[in-house]
């Protein structure tokens, strides 16, 4: 997608998908996937006409994430306060609007909006797989664009010909291709068998292939583990 122009929107000074990609890489984020919209849709800004979604870039995302000042002040929910900094301002240079996946309630449809965009699918336990990250996917937010712009093209969904161990992968059988039992896992979690998720992330997230080749590390998994099981 780097080098190809479109209109610039607004008054900010990204003018381009390759210049948005640039500055992405400076906060360590990249576009996850994306889709362009032909008319306006309940659930969009008024006027939408791309969506672009975005998550960290590996390696380094954690790294530049804890020198940051939403890290530094120990004030609540450092990743969000930054999320919403550095992307809210991507948004207002853009003449775009910042979508976020925390908040609500009510909430945006991430969900819904990652399996439109051809790189994102429903795994074997139902959590999201990306193409480049697996089952270890997150959405720091999204960029709702007024100019119809380059998305990344349909990738190859990694579960095909794959032998699923995510289904096998949880030790008490909370997360399962039947489903996610929410109240076995924390209860699992709690006892000093849950150590190992605790501290180096979900099991399940981890038996992925793509996961395994995918740079995330450890800290990062604990941190949103201890926030899951607070």
């Amino acid at each position: 997608m780097a080098g190809r122009q479109t209109r610039k929107v607004g008054l900010g000074a990204v003018a381009s998908i390759s210049a948005l990609t640039l500055r992405l890489a400076e906060a360590r984020l990249e576009v996850l996937g994306g889709f362009t919209v032909a008319e306006d849709e309940d659930g969009l800004p008024a006027g939408t006409r791309t969506l672009l979604m975005l998550g960290p870039a590996e390696p380094g995302f954690w790294p530049h994430l804890t020198t940051q000042p939403e890290w530094q002040d120990r004030q609540p929910d450092p990743v969000d306060r930054w999320s919403r900094r550095v992307i809210g301002q991507m948004a207002c240079d853009l003449g775009a609007k910042a979508l976020f996946p925390f908040g609500g309630p009510p909430y945006h449809s991430f969900y819904r909006w990652a399996l439109r965009t051809g790189q994102v699918w429903e795994s074997p336990v139902r959590l999201l797989v990306h193409a480049g990250q697996g089952l270890m996917v997150s959405f720091r937010g999204a960029l709702a664009l007024k100019a119809m712009v380059e998305v990344p093209p349909p990738a190859q969904r990694p579960c095909d010909g794959c032998a699923a161990p995510c289904k096998a992968a949880c030790p008490t059988g909370a997360l399962t291709d039947a489903g996610y039992d929410l109240p076995r896992c924390h209860a699992f979690l709690d006892q000093p068998g849950g150590k190992d998720c605790m501290t180096g992330g979900c099991l399940v997230r981890r038996a992925c292939p793509v996961s395994q080749a995918y740079a995330r590390l450890p800290e990062q998994s604990a941190h949103h583990m201890r926030q899951f099981h607070k």
